[in-house]
């Protein structure tokens, strides 16, 4: 495991300080990894290439609910944690070279022209990296010898059928809080987003978004009872008696799913990000999707542009945009479910968007950028999208919905496949790695490099890459999140290992 490479990663980034100060990291020493590397490889991974052209829109921005995703769960009081030493499934039955490259992996000739591209040229070690330097590096904030401390950081997961959101500590998998996330006790939550200062935003499918702050200290004695009144367990505080809710930002949405924070700026005198903004999205079914940015400090719209759909433009679906994510420079894509869904990013320096078809064929569904810079969309298949040369890479490699990257220079995605996790070589697209899990709906990866698997309904599991060892807790209730629920994802792109 990359653990032991942590601390040496974080001796030569000057911009880490920030981050490892957000998440509550301690002076103490870096543990290896348990274990060796002993997972499933197939070297029978077929990639085909693709090209696209964007359809382009300088955007305008201004100042300033419907069908559910998942499958109710059913309450289970306390915790059950369980802990599984290797493989349980046989990794041969999700071989990616058993399947016919010729029936799996279809693009759309009308708007891909595979014909045309060198394949040489898509190989990430030898185009142009889809990266900028940025405006937050090359400061020297704080002592970066340092390794996160995993008692204060946290997984968040959604309990969708509940109305609530777990707060689940990634040292030992327990559950220390649970919210509601809207007044009503409803709204279906599904996706959250961990911001580079440790808080967490969720959105709910039928409208709405709440931050609840993750550092306790934070929270405001409002309620008028002596000293702050906070969730400590599985059990949820009533909506004006819990303190720890930081803002509500209420929505009529039809559909609003995605929810994913931008970095903010970098003060380099305290060393401290300030003006976080979070992305979001919603759809009301009338020809458009707003994709809009809020203040992170109180939940205000800061801007928000109107992006068509129908015809050669969004997919015209209940959905909207489906899953979303930023890239180093801070801008935001998104993507649409299904067989002919669009990626879209938007410019956060002017609100101007681009359209980006997809390659026909693979039920896209989960969605991630890794620490290059590159996009990508995660099903059966893994499709890879090179932003700066505008090629599509795609394999099939066994997953399902979510998927996350690990962060490393030459490192892996982990993506879902319903029983546990695939880990893909980004560069090769190549399955590397298939350990088992107590069921797989989200992927997350946390600051030690363990990978995290929350199924549809209960479970969530915290996996070893290295020996596919995994710790179960059992008490979420009609969970469904797939997003970056930790913060790794968010704090990898804007920090790359």
């Amino acid at each position: 495991m990359w653990r032991g490479e942590f601390a040496r990663f974080l001796r030569m980034n000057r911009t880490i300080g920030p981050i490892i100060a957000a998440f509550g990291f301690a002076l103490m020493g870096c543990g290896d990894g348990s274990g060796d590397a002993t997972g499933t490889d197939s070297a029978g991974t077929t990639i085909s290439t693709t090209t696209n052209t964007p359809t382009t829109d300088p955007g305008t921005s201004m100042g300033s609910d419907g069908t559910s995703d998942t499958s109710a769960g059913s309450e289970t009081a306390g915790e059950t944690d369980a802990t599984t030493a290797g493989p349980t499934t046989d990794p041969s039955t999700t071989d990616p070279s058993t399947t016919d490259p010729s029936t799996t992996d279809p693009t759309d000739p009308s708007t891909t022209d595979p014909s045309t591209t060198d394949p040489s040229t898509t190989d990430p070690s030898t185009t142009e990296e889809p990266t900028t330097d940025g405006s937050t590096t090359g400061m020297e904030c704080g002592d970066p010898d340092f390794t996160p401390d995993p008692d204060k950081t946290f997984l968040w997961a959604a309990n969708s059928s509940q109305g609530t959101i777990s707060k689940i500590r990634t040292s030992d998998v327990t559950e220390v809080g649970r919210y509601y996330v809207r007044p009503d006790n409803a709204g279906s939550p599904s996706r959250t987003s961990v911001s580079l200062t440790g808080h967490v935003a969720v959105a709910s499918r039928n409208g709405g978004v709440t931050k609840i702050w993750g550092d306790e200290s934070l929270c405001a004695d409002t309620n008028g009872t002596p000293g702050i009144q906070t969730s400590t367990n599985n059990q949820p505080l009533p909506w004006g008696e819990e303190e720890c809710i930081a803002w509500h930002t209420p929505f009529t949405y039809a559909s609003q799913r995605p929810v994913a924070w931008g970095p903010g700026v970098l003060n380099e005198v305290t060393c401290e990000y300030e003006g976080e903004e979070l992305w979001t999205s919603g759809n009301n079914n009338n020809g458009g999707l707003d994709i809009m940015i809020l203040d992170g400090d109180d939940g205000s719209v800061k801007e928000m542009i109107t992006v068509p759909s129908g015809g050669p433009n969004l997919n015209a679906d209940l959905y909207g945009i489906y899953g979303a994510a930023v890239d180093p420079e801070g801008n935001f894509w998104g993507s649409q479910l299904g067989t002919s869904g669009k990626l879209l990013k938007v410019n956060r320096e002017d609100m101007s968007y681009e359209i980006y078809d997809t390659p026909n064929g693979p039920h896209w569904y989960g969605m991630t950028v890794d620490s290059d810079g590159y996009v990508f969309l995660c099903s059966n298949t893994v499709g890879r999208f090179d932003p700066v040369n505008l090629i599509w890479d795609q394999a099939q490699v066994g997953g399902w919905t979510g998927c996350m990257s690990d962060g490393q220079p030459d490192g892996l995605l982990w993506m879902s496949n319903g029983n546990g996790v695939v880990g893909v070589n980004r560069q090769s697209l190549q399955v590397e790695k298939m350990w088992p899990a107590a069921g797989s709906y989200g992927i997350s990866v946390d600051f030690e490099g363990y990978v995290w698997a929350v199924a549809n309904g209960s479970n969530v599991s915290k996996i070893d890459p290295d020996t596919g060892e995994y710790t179960t807790y059992s008490g979420l209730v009609g969970a469904y999140t797939y997003s970056d629920m930790i913060g790794f994802g968010l704090a990898q792109v804007i920090v790359p290992m």
